[in-house]
């Protein structure tokens, strides 16, 4: 693994009552980054003072917010400390933080403004027959209604430039951010890449934040984007 400790590359998480966790996410990251900073968004348990512990920069949301606002609390103090390069990373473990260097070179070498994981280009382990394809019906109504070609959709593990999230910012503040993401690229036609990823679903994240219920929520989400344009 090459050392990609980088002063201009940073990792932000969203965290909301993920003191079970965040200790080992943020340990796993700091063998391979020197910048985390982790936007804890109101959580009632011990996030914030956990990942302070653990390495990481920590801002705190006064009210829940959810993930999309949460994540741009991040992305914008990133940017603040001179950030280049800005991952994001799921708070949960799910994500594997030694393929982040082999994504930032290929994010580097294609010259695009961001790279997206994919779980479908690379392996998912655990993963259940329902969230698979809960997971197919969003990469179908993805394609059709912000018409880009994709392999994943919902996905947090991606790379953005500093180009990009300075003409981007997310407008909605919960789960539907990723798709609004899509949306934005395809509208202005933005240079992005695929890599390759690992989803490792636990028990813990499937009960924390892979319900289906979500995936019900964020289309609704989604909806209520498109009619209030």
């Amino acid at each position: 693994m090459q050392n990609i400790k980088r002063n201009d590359l940073w990792v932000v998480i969203a965290a909301f009552e993920e003191g079970t966790v965040i200790a080992e996410t943020v340990s796993t990251l700091m063998r391979f980054v020197s910048n985390i900073v982790v936007v804890d968004d109101c959580s009632r348990d011990r996030t914030s003072t956990i990942a302070l512990s653990a390495g990481a920069h920590v801002l705190s949301h006064p009210i829940n917010l959810g993930q999309g606002a949460a994540l741009q609390t991040g992305i914008t103090y990133a940017l603040q400390q001179g950030a280049e390069h800005i991952v994001t990373f799921d708070a949960d473990g799910q994500h594997d933080a030694r393929e982040i260097g082999p994504m930032l070179d290929a994010l580097i070498e294609s010259k695009a403004d961001l790279v997206l994981g994919s779980r479908f280009l690379g392996k998912t382990k655990n993963i259940s027959k329902s969230r698979r394809l809960l997971l197919s019906a969003a990469l179908f109504y993805t394609r059709i209604t912000a018409r880009i070609k994709i392999t994943d959709v919902h996905n947090g593990f991606r790379i953005l430039t500093r180009k990009f999230c300075e003409s981007f910012e997310f407008q909605q503040n919960r789960m539907a951010h990723a798709s609004e993401i899509l949306d934005y690229i395809a509208a202005h036609r933005t240079p992005f890449i695929e890599f390759p990823v690992t989803i490792s679903y636990t028990e813990y994240s499937m009960r924390k934040g892979q319900k289906s219920i979500n995936a019900i929520r964020i289309l609704m989400e989604l909806l209520m984007g498109r009619i209030s344009k």
